[in-house]
């Protein structure tokens, strides 16, 4: 016999810090992994007894794209944005700073977009909003096909009446119904770096690449000037037709900046140096170390004269 307390222990350990899923005090995560075949009974609307009732005390992380998509329906920047509805937290096991959703100073811990008639900003509403009730874990494991395990949970609240709906999906039909795929192919980059980051455990980066981890991945403004106002496009050598579409196209910006975040951060050879570029650099360091140490030989710094 199965021990089923030991396996919903395992797998919560396992959905810790590399999922982003609505999940309150009172969920109930299925210790179940799923696809995208798999069926399940769900329907949310007005007329259900707990309408909005998941829409308090939760934690909701927004990546770059959610929050590009929240501050551009509300008419603010970046900055205003950020000031007042989001905190900044550091993730646990990536040590990485990300944003998060502040809600209401109230009982409830509301969401701020929350009405008794529903959500005000629902066309774009953040996607862990729109997976609800189902969750989504992406784990980097070696002996998964491509160096990744994907698979998709499902959470239960008790007070949720959703669930006692007839409306039938398959997760895919799901996914597809709340347009979720969308912010998945946009996020995903972003989602990479964390996976990456807490391979590294519990050893801090230096705070410039927290720095730049953060402005990337949440000001669009910021990588576009970096972009197309630094020595950027003079040091990787990108398709032009690409740069064309980063100069108007705020989610190919976000793609290119993850790229960047990968080499910046582990070296990664995700863009292509100019030609020229390396050797220039190398030579750079050169003088540097010669004007450091003078003219001894590599072999000989570090002794004492």
């Amino acid at each position: 016999m199965k021990d089923t307390k030991k396996e919903k222990n395992a797998f919560d350990e396992e959905l810790a810090d590399d999922s982003f899923s609505l999940k309150g005090k009172t969920d109930k995560v299925v210790p179940i992994k799923l696809t995208g075949n798999s069926r399940f009974k769900f329907r949310c609307h007005k007329d259900v007894r707990c309408f909005t009732a998941c829409c308090s005390n939760i934690n909701i992380v927004l990546p770059p794209y959610d929050l590009l998509r929240l501050r551009k329906r509300l008419g603010m920047t970046t900055e205003d944005f950020i000031n007042t509805h989001c905190t900044i937290e550091i993730l646990a096991k990536t040590l990485l700073p990300v944003i998060t959703l502040k809600m209401r100073d109230d009982e409830k811990k509301s969401c701020p977009f929350l009405t008794p008639e529903g959500c005000t900003v629902y066309e774009d509403r953040p996607n862990i909003c729109r997976y609800y009730p189902v969750g989504m874990a992406t784990l980097r494991k070696k002996d998964a096909e491509g160096g990744k395990d994907e698979f998709y949970f499902m959470t239960k609240e008790d007070h949720c009446k959703g669930f006692e709906e007839d409306k039938a999906w398959t997760i895919g039909e799901w996914r597809k119904d709340q347009e979720a795929d969308l912010y998945d192919d946009i996020n995903r980059g972003w989602m990479e770096i964390l996976i990456k980051k807490k391979t590294f455990g519990d050893r801090e980066f230096p705070e410039i690449k927290n720095q730049m981890f953060f402005m990337a991945s949440t000001n669009t403004d910021y990588l576009r000037e970096f972009v197309f106002g630094s020595s950027f496009l003079e040091t990787y050598d990108i398709p032009q037709e690409r740069i064309e579409k980063v100069r108007t196209d705020d989610t190919e910006l976000l793609k290119l900046g993850y790229e960047w975040l990968r080499s910046v951060m582990f070296a990664e050879q995700t863009l292509k140096f100019k030609d020229g570029v390396l050797a220039a650099r190398k030579e750079q360091a050169d003088a540097v170390m010669r004007k450091v140490y003078g003219n001894k030989e590599k072999g000989q710094i570090g002794e004492i004269d």
